[in-house]
């Protein structure tokens, strides 16, 4: 959708009425206002409705790509529309808990409706005597298991991009996609 000419759409406040009587039944003027009339209707329309256009459920889906340049959300056009909204609109929160296991669950739940169980290996490390040696340093490797929480099965390059987008850049993670939660037993 684009806010250009829209066919039929009306202006809230018609140039040709503002005229003085003079002009009022000159048709030179009427249809030289009229025209002028159709290509601002769309620009009233757009400022009647702009409070609309920085909410992420209303915003034209062609504004929510710009929306989510604004609070530096990566979307992927392939994702559907409902999931690009929800991702811009919890922007703030998703921001809040980027890096951590809470936000890529989250993430992974909001973008690919998956549950996640994250084994998290970094750490920090430290010693009991004063100058002494310190234990060796964690290996710093997130495991990270995916499953479908509804529906078929998920597409593994998705997954990854995800992961790789939620992840912090000093780990390695290593990601598996299950057909469903770990331990669940088949019967």
């Amino acid at each position: 959708m684009t806010r250009a000419a829209v066919p039929g759409l009306a202006s809230p406040h018609p140039i040709g009425e503002l005229l003085p009587a003079l002009f009022a039944e000159d048709d030179l003027a009427q249809r030289f206002t009229a025209g002028l009339d159709t290509v601002l209707a769309p620009v009233f329309a757009t400022l009647d409705n702009l409070p609309a256009y920085f909410r992420p459920r209303l915003a034209p889906a062609d504004f929510l790509d710009w929306l989510a340049s604004w609070l530096a959300v990566d979307v992927d056009p392939a994702w559907p529309e409902e999931v690009r909204r929800a991702v811009v609109g919890r922007a703030v929160e998703l921001h809040r808990w980027r890096g951590t296991r809470r936000g890529l669950a989250e993430r992974l739940r909001l973008v690919l409706d998956a549950g996640a169980e994250i084994a998290d290996g970094a750490g920090v490390s430290w010693t009991t005597a004063p100058g002494g040696a310190p234990l060796p340093a964690p290996g710093g490797e997130v495991l990270i298991r995916v499953w479908p929480l509804h529906g078929a099965g998920l597409d593994e390059d998705q997954v990854l991009a995800v992961v790789r987008a939620g992840c912090p850049v000093h780990l390695t993670c290593r990601v598996e996609v299950l057909p469903g939660p770990p331990g669940r037993t088949e019967g």
